[in-house]
């Protein structure tokens, strides 16, 4: 199974951007996906949970500018970042709970997706 993220790049403060991360390989279903970043010297911390339900929740920092969905058909999530700040620079990395045709259920991480916002 891989994860792979999309998306990432370099934008003006107050810009968009909008991350995917697709899971492939051995995926019979997905159930929690999470989008993740980690800045420079600074601890990993989750930015956004999405259950495979539709529920979600959201770092205090970001609610209200990020917004997560997912296409379960298409064993994807995105990450649509809005109003972004310089302090949303960070590598962006997908989590995502994937259950294979063995029924088993594994966590898995994508190589992480780079953002950078300019002031």
């Amino acid at each position: 199974v891989q994860l792979v993220e999309t998306g990432g790049g370099l934008v003006q403060a107050g810009g968009s951007l909008r991350l995917s991360c697709v899971a492939s390989g051995d995926v019979f279903g997905v159930n929690e996906m999470e989008w993740y970043r980690q800045a420079p010297g600074k601890q990993r911390e989750r930015v956004a949970t999405i259950e495979r339900g539709g529920n979600t929740n959201y770092l205090r920092s970001v609610e209200g500018r990020f917004i997560i969905s997912r296409d379960n058909a298409k064993n994807t999530v995105y990450l649509q970042m809005n109003s972004l700040k310089t302090e949303d620079t960070a590598v962006y990395y997908c989590h995502a709970d994937v259950v294979n045709s063995a029924n088993y259920e594994y966590e898995y991480w994508g190589q992480g997706t780079q953002v950078t916002v300019s002031s």
